[in-house]
């Protein structure tokens, strides 16, 4: 709960508190099948497992044969999700890599595999070939710093051929000196001409480019302990590199960090497209680009929300999406909710895949399960 001065509790009874409520979470679904019948779409859209026993599934990116990637976090492993009929269903869940060091990110380009753990990327070559005897992974980079604290990362491979990776801020609040930290960085595939290409962004784990301009869109999580309400949780458009997204000096588009904002206006800083809920924790975001969905679902922003963890009342746990006009964000609704239930959660979503067929998948870090949602137009 956040008291209304604003003060934090000790971490480590954060953390031990967030542990105990995660087991009896993972407990109260553990055992009995998964409760889709709670999820609430628009009409004419259905949920239906797509992976069962993926525990930890985070982040998740497509093969070139159609092999489901996903990466964990607390798990330290990647699977891949084989669908061998083309049921539109997971056949198989094969651990491809284990005892890795928050491996959040995964990303795909010409037959590799790349995995993103805290510090360091590194790929698997040939990976398709070989799920069952994966090759021993090559060190692309290991130079991004150590620092656990939104140390895990969302990787995805942009339109100029480079890899993106961000560095989240080491702190809830904080002006760390090193520019690496809360920024968005992007580097060659062969980890070379590594260098930032976007400032003043908190912890970034979901980025996407817009199918017609080629502009990054990523969401951005805003900082804790200012209230329930304040600040909200970002959706942010970077048309050039070199932008500066305001943390930690400012948050949303009004209002100045009590820390870190005195003398700072928001006129300094690239704004949000959309300010979306306090604390519903935005992570995977994906440009609709497939063709089952309605006309109208082209080319608009799905958002993955995580859930809140330290608000009075929790938020989130839902698919939120943003539609555009004129290439600008125009309006922010509920898609899918329904992992939240009675003020308990007993999922919580957190990427988004666009399948060739137009559906949509989407990752649950605590049910350990993957959805495809899908429409009949």
């Amino acid at each position: 709960m956040v008291s209304s001065s604003g003060s934090a509790p000790p971490v480590s009874r954060i953390l031990l508190l967030l542990s105990l409520v995660s087991l009896i979470w993972t407990a109260s679904v553990s055992g009995r099948e998964l409760p889709l019948s709670a999820i609430t779409l628009p009409p004419g859209f259905s949920i239906d497992v797509y992976a069962e026993k993926v525990p930890g599934a985070r982040s998740m990116t497509l093969g070139d044969k159609g092999t489901l990637f996903v990466g964990t976090r607390s798990e330290g492993k990647v699977y891949a999700v084989v669908d061998r009929n083309n049921d539109q269903r997971g056949d198989e869940v094969i651990t491809i890599a284990r005892g890795l060091k928050m491996p959040n990110g995964v990303a795909f380009r010409n037959g590799s595999l790349y995995v993103a753990e805290v510090n360091r990327v590194i790929r698997y070559d040939a990976i398709e070939d070989r799920l069952r005897n994966p090759p021993g992974p090559v060190v692309v980079n290991a130079s991004f710093p150590k620092e656990t604290h939104h140390g895990w990362k969302f990787i995805r491979f942009g339109p100029d051929g480079r890899l993106y990776v961000p560095v989240g801020a080491p702190c809830n609040v904080c002006d760390e000196k090193d520019p690496r930290f809360a920024s968005i960085m992007r580097m060659e595939p062969d980890g070379g001409k590594l260098e930032i290409f976007a400032r003043g962004i908190r912890n970034t784990v979901g980025f996407d480019w817009h199918p017609l301009t080629g502009e990054l869109w990523f969401t951005d999580n805003g900082r804790d302990w200012l209230g329930d309400d304040r600040p909200p949780d970002e959706l942010n458009r970077a048309p050039r590199p070199g932008l500066h997204f305001g943390f930690p000096y400012w948050h949303g588009r009004t209002i100045p960090d009590p820390e870190y904002g005195k003398g700072h206006r928001a006129a300094e800083f690239a704004l949000p497209e959309q300010e979306l809920g306090p604390h519903v924790a935005s992570l995977g975001m994906r440009f609709y680009t497939g063709t089952m969905f309605p006309p109208a679902y082209r080319n608009q922003i799905f958002i993955a929300e995580h859930g809140s963890w330290n608000r009075s009342d929790r938020t989130g746990y839902r698919i939120t999406l943003v539609r555009l006009k004129d290439g600008r964000a125009f309006s922010y609704e509920k898609f899918a909710e329904g992992w939240l239930q009675d003020g308990a959660a007993w999922g919580r979503p957190v990427d988004l895949q666009v399948m060739p067929d137009g559906s949509l998948l989407v990752s649950d870090d605590k049910a350990g399960a993957i959805y495809r949602i899908r429409s009949r137009k």
